[in-house]
């Protein structure tokens, strides 16, 4: 499977595929990023923290690859370590009548591997857990914590400088 790497960057209007439970089934769908703000001026949600709050419903999953980051100036990519792809844990909300169907995704504190870089960071959901975040088979606590240090790689990214273009 190819999934593109997940740049906490992205525009707000950039749609992803999220994985869900409709009904009894699993299904693929493609949403916004953001959740509807309460505040019709603020900015929409695209993160949650997980401490203090539990997700009961309208849970969903975001396959990605890798995810990147800016920090001080610079752009660092992180994959799992051992090269698979993951999950991250999300939730997402109906449609309502001013705010399409949209997502956002759960945080955390950072990893060892991700706290130079970040104090915050997505939860990371290994391909065998998905199921068990999908389904409520597990307690949140045992899905919604760091992985341990050395779970993941870091790499920077150098921007490309524009090539000029040559005239024939």
């Amino acid at each position: 499977m190819n999934v593109k790497p997940f740049n906490s960057d992205a525009p707000l209007d950039e749609r992803r595929v999220v994985v869900r439970r409709s009904g009894g089934d699993v299904e693929m769908v493609e949403l916004a990023w953001g959740l509807q703000p309460r505040d019709p001026h603020a900015r929409p949600f695209t993160v949650v923290r997980a401490e203090g709050r539990t997700f009961p419903s309208y849970r969903c999953l975001v396959p990605a690859s890798e995810f990147r980051h800016r920090s001080n100036g610079k752009d660092y990519s992180f994959q799992l370590a051992n090269g698979d792809w993951f999950y991250f844990a999300g939730i997402w909300r109906p449609a309502t009548r001013d705010w399409p169907e949209a997502y956002a995704i759960i945080t955390i504190e950072s990893n060892s591997d991700i706290a130079p870089y970040h104090d915050r960071q997505m939860v990371v959901l290994r391909r065998e857990e998905r199921m068990s975040w999908l389904d409520r088979g597990r307690p949140e606590a045992d899905l919604l914590r760091a992985l341990p240090a050395g779970s993941f790689q870091m790499s920077r990214l150098h921007r490309r400088r524009a090539q000029p273009m040559l005239a024939l």
